[in-house]
C-alpha cells in the first residue's frame, strides 16, 4: 500500500521504503563491514578528520554519514549536522552563505558539528577552492563530510585534507539480504525468481533494488521475475543474450525481430538494451578476443546515440555488425 487512511477523506502517504528502512545505526549497515570498522573508531574516540566518500549512487554513502552522526552526537544529532546537496546549488554562493553561515556557529553537547556535502563532485573549480578555504577556517568547530560519485573531480587540495573511503557497488548477497527482510517485514509473497531479478536491475545499487521491490509490490500480488522486469523497463537477461547469440550467428533477420519486440512491444529504451548487450557479453561462450570485438563495436554505438542517433538504426547496425562477423 502506498498510503493509509487516517480518518475521514484524509490520506497519508507512506513513506518510500529507502526511507522506510534506512539503517539508524552503523552496526545495521550491511555488506560494508572494513568502513563500518573505520568510522566505529570515530564514535569511540568522539573525534574524527574530514571523510571524503565517494562511490556510485545507493551504496550507502548517506546513510553511512548519518548513521555516524547519530552515534557521535546522540540526542544533538540534528543541531550538529547539516545535510546539503552540491548538484542543486553548484556555485560558489552555496559555500559562502549555506555552509558558511552553518560552520560559524557553536556546536551543541559536543566539540564539533558535521557538514555532509553530497554530490559534491558536481562543485564547480571556485566552489571546491573556497570550500578548501571554509575547512581550514572552521577546521577547530567543524568536520565535513564530502559524498561524490567520482573523486578524480574533487581537486587535490581537498582530497589531501580528508580519509577516503571507496563504496564499491554492494554484493549481491547483501542485496538480497535486505530484500528477503524487507520482504518479510512487509508480508510479501517474494518469488525466489524474482529476488533474482531485483538482484540483477539493481547492479548493487540498494536504493534501486528497494525501490524495484516496492513498485513491485504495488502491482501483483507475488513478486515475481516477470513482474520485476516489468515494472523496471529491463529486459530478461536470457532475451538479450539470445538476441545476442542469434546475432553472432549470422542470422540477422530474427536477431532484428527481438531487437524489435524489446522495443516496440515492451518499450524499452535503446541505451537500456545497449547497457545490457554489454553486460551479457561477459556471459557470452565466445573467445575473450571476440569479446573484445564486441565490446568495441557496444562503445561505438553507445557513442553514437549519446550524440542523439536513431536508437533503432544504431542498434540494428550493431546486430548487422556482429552477423557480419
Amino acid at each position: 500500500m502506498l498510503f493509509r487512511s487516517i480518518g475521514c477523506d484524509l490520506m497519508e502517504f507512506e513513506k518510500p521504503w529507502t526511507e522506510k528502512y534506512r539503517p539508524q545505526k552503523l552496526d545495521e549497515i550491511v555488506g560494508r563491514d572494513p568502513i563500518i570498522r573505520r568510522l566505529k573508531s570515530y564514535v569511540d574516540k568522539k573525534s574524527m578528520p574530514h571523510l571524503l566518500f565517494a562511490g556510485p549512487p545507493g551504496v550507502g554513502k548517506t546513510t553511512a554519514a548519518i548513521a555516524l552522526a547519530k552515534e557521535i552526537f546522540g540526542e544533538y544529532w540534528k543541531q550538529n549536522f547539516q545535510e546539503t546537496n552540491a548538484s542543486d546549488e553548484r556555485g560558489i554562493n552555496v559555500v559562502r552563505e549555506k555552509i558558511k553561515d552553518f560552520a560559524r556557529t557553536k556546536p551543541i553537547g559536543g566539540e564539533f558539528k558535521i557538514i555532509f556535502l553530497d554530490e559534491s563532485d558536481a562543485l564547480t573549480s571556485d566552489a571546491q577552492n573556497a570550500l578548501r578555504r571554509t575547512m581550514e577556517v572552521y577546521t577547530s568547530t567543524c568536520r565535513f563530510i564530502l559524498s561524490c560519485n567520482y573523486s578524480s573531480r574533487i581537486i587535490d587540495p581537498i582530497q589531501s585534507r580528508c580519509a577516503i573511503f571507496r563504496f564499491g557497488p554492494l554484493s549481491t548477497e547483501s542485496i538480497k539480504f535486505m530484500i528477503k527482510k524487507i520482504a518479510q517485514e512487509e508480508k510479501i509473497d517474494l518469488k525466489e525468481d524474482g529476488l533474482e531479478a531485483i538482484a540483477y536491475v539493481s547492479e548493487g545499487d540498494m536504493r534501486k533494488a528497494i525501490n524495484a521491490l516496492q513498485a513491485s509490490s504495488g502491482i501483483g500480488d507475488s513478486i515475481t521475475e516477470s513482474l520485476v522486469y516489468q515494472v523496471t523497463s529491463r529486459a530478461k537477461p536470457e532475451e538479450i543474450k539470445n538476441m545476442m547469440k542469434v546475432a553472432l550467428s549470422g542470422d540477422f533477420i530474427s536477431s532484428r525481430k527481438i531487437l524489435q519486440s524489446l522495443l516496440l512491444e515492451q518499450g524499452l529504451s535503446g541505451e537500456d538494451i545497449i547497457m545490457q548487450m554489454h553486460r551479457e557479453t561477459f556471459n557470452l561462450e565466445v573467445s575473450e578476443k571476440e569479446k573484445v570485438r564486441i565490446v568495441d563495436m557496444i562503445g561505438e554505438a553507445d557513442f553514437r546515440l549519446v550524440q542523439g542517433a536513431n536508437e533503432f538504426i544504431q542498434l540494428e547496425y550493431l546486430l548487422a555488425n556482429l552477423s557480419l562477423g
